[in-house]
């Protein structure tokens, strides 16, 4: 419960969540606080649920970071899939971000090494290895790129989210499930720590 909108300190760097398969900025809210405590200028994506990639979603999304920046980079955190759109846009509009944080995104290896792909295919309504954009998943964006994974996930194949040598910057590894994430407050002092120290 509670408002959405930006939250945390006015002259705080600047960071959108990106919420995962089938959430919303609601469902990240906790997430949102916990950054805004820790100083950050903290806004959701404000694009309602996410029902998957479509043809225009990193536009939109890329209009979004450039609206909340306002002249500034934006560090993006993204949950499950939301950290593979965060690392789309930032490899499309890099000057628009300056690091990208995944929680848990299957961004290497095989796009069904998952427990919900056949899900995302229905909901979304393409194969999950023939998205509607060009999508070059395991390539590493053009800025600083960490990846908050791990092997309890239950949802993501750890290996999917930590990622091969290359693919990322950092790999922090927490004990959490995938769920965990974006909606528990045991994971968001250490979420926080993990931003905070890359």
């Amino acid at each position: 419960m509670g408002r959405l909108g930006e939250r945390g300190p006015a002259d705080g760097p600047p960071l959108m969540v990106v919420p995962g398969f089938l959430a919303t900025d609601r469902t990240t809210l906790g997430l949102q606080r916990a950054l805004a405590a820790a100083g950050y200028r903290v806004a959701g994506w404000g694009m309602g649920m996410n029902r998957g990639v479509r043809a225009d979603t990193l536009d939109r999304l890329a209009a979004q970071i450039a609206r909340h920046g306002r002249g500034e980079k934006v560090i993006l955190v993204g949950w499950s899939l939301g950290g593979i759109f965060a690392r789309e846009v930032a490899k499309a509009r890099p000057d628009l971000v300056a690091k990208v944080v995944t929680l848990g995104s299957p961004f290497s290896g095989d796009p069904r090494a998952n427990n919900a792909w056949r899900l995302y295919e229905r909901v979304a309504g393409h194969p999950v290895d023939r998205p509607p954009i060009a999508a070059r998943t395991n390539e590493k964006p053009p800025v600083p790129t960490l990846a908050i994974w791990s092997r309890r996930d239950g949802i993501v194949a750890p290996a999917s989210a930590r990622g091969a040598p290359g693919e990322s910057d950092r790999q922090v590894e927490l004990d959490c499930g995938h769920m965990a994430f974006g909606v528990s407050g045991r994971a968001y002092p250490k979420i926080v720590a993990a931003i905070r120290a890359f």
